[in-house]
């Protein structure tokens, strides 16, 4: 096991390497993590609303007043163009609504009399917009049928106090699966970086032509050789995978043990296929400055364009279209779409099969065009 221990004594020089990539991905994990536990729950806020009538304050326009009254807070301010103007940039008000003269007669006369409105474009403007638009669309659907104020008054009210019951039936924190997704996204620059650059440099001593060569003509069979190499080089992956998984576990905190489950296979798989990538271009360059300089391309690049640091939502089309070419897209797509499951079956589960299909189909790939180039480069040195 000669081969198999100089190995790890390699691997101990860039022990530092290790450290510096995990701190990495525990500290962006821990911000993302901690910022997301700081988001406030959704809470509607009343807007400001201002309200210049210029009708009489009876009958159908008092209770449009006297909704608005109670849905928002009503802005008393001087009724001038330039005063309004002013409260809107400073946001002193949200939303001001004109009721213009003869508003209860032209409804009462089934006529549909325009409200003028002015906003300032926020989300509270939006709320009372919607709000008053509600208000509006049932006046009207009411008033077409309706001969009586009161009974019309009646009929509105009693229509807008109808409330929806809203039941949540997903049981899945989707907190914690956000958080997930997050940890293990970043993860896949982590094992990336620290999987290809170590592998590649350790095993770029191994490939020096003066070492190739005393392997060569030594006693130990070259297929052993290789197999030595080859299991340090699993063992280690493995080592990295594990180690992450389980700072996931301990940074992510509760989460249903079936889904935890998929997680850790998806990055298993993805960890196999930067091994894969990792053994061959350590069989392609043996050179340890262009090692370093091809794994920051390799792992930022991945990175960047398929989603690990930038949520795959906000980037553009034609980014992903290109990120398809790389496994840190199908892993990381994976990982996304486990936010949204809320049953887990084998219908909902396909896509994610199929994403690991894909990298597992890219780890053969690798595999095979590494088999090609080591024996013309065997032959070389022969």
């Amino acid at each position: 096991m000669t081969v198999f221990k100089t190995f790890w004594k390699i691997v101990k020089k860039y022990i530092g390497t290790i450290l510096l990539y995990t701190i990495l991905l525990i500290v962006f994990s821990g911000l993302n993590m901690t910022t997301s536990d700081n988001q406030a729950t959704f809470v509607a806020v009343k807007p400001d609303v201002l309200i210049i009538n210029e009708d009489e304050e009876i009958g159908i326009t008092k209770n449009l007043i006297h909704y608005i009254e109670e849905n928002a807070n009503r802005i008393s301010i001087k009724n001038e163009k330039d005063a309004i103007n002013d409260a809107l940039f400073y946001r002193e008000v949200n939303f001001v609504i004109y009721i213009p003269k003869n508003y209860r007669n032209d409804i009462l006369n089934k006529k549909n009399p325009i409200l003028e409105i002015k906003k300032t474009g926020d989300y509270q403007s939006s709320f009372a917009e919607m709000m008053l638009s509600r208000y509006l669309q049932i006046q009207k659907l009411y008033a077409t049928n309706s001969n009586q104020e009161e009974d019309l008054i009646k009929a509105i009210n009693e229509n807008l106090s109808k409330k929806s019951n809203i039941e949540v039936t997903s049981k899945i924190d989707t907190k914690k699966t956000e958080n997930a997704a997050f940890y293990f996204n970043f993860a896949s620059y982590s094992i990336m970086a620290v999987v290809i650059f170590v592998i590649c440099l350790v095993l770029s001593s191994f490939h020096q032509k003066a070492v190739n060569k005393r392997g060569i003509v030594s006693s130990m069979k070259v297929q052993k050789y290789n197999r030595q190499l080859l299991l340090a080089s699993l063992i280690y992956a493995i080592i990295v995978w594990a180690i992450f998984v389980l700072l996931g576990i301990l940074l992510i905190g509760d989460i249903p043990l079936l889904l935890l489950s998929i997680y850790m296979l998806n990055s298993f798989i993805f960890t196999f296929c930067a091994l894969t990538l990792a053994l061959l271009i350590s069989t392609l360059v043996n050179n340890k400055n262009a090692i370093n300089g091809i794994v920051n391309v390799v792992a930022l690049g991945s990175a960047f364009l398929c989603g690990a640091f930038v949520p795959a939502k906000w980037l553009p089309d034609l980014v992903l279209q290109i990120a398809h070419v790389l496994p840190a897209y199908w892993y990381i797509h994976s990982n996304e779409l486990l936010i949204t499951i809320e049953i887990i079956n084998f219908e909902t589960l396909k896509p994610l099969l199929v994403n690991m299909s894909v990298m597992v189909g890219f780890s053969i790939l690798f595999i095979i065009s590494n088999s090609i180039i080591s024996k013309r480069k065997q032959k070389n040195v022969l």
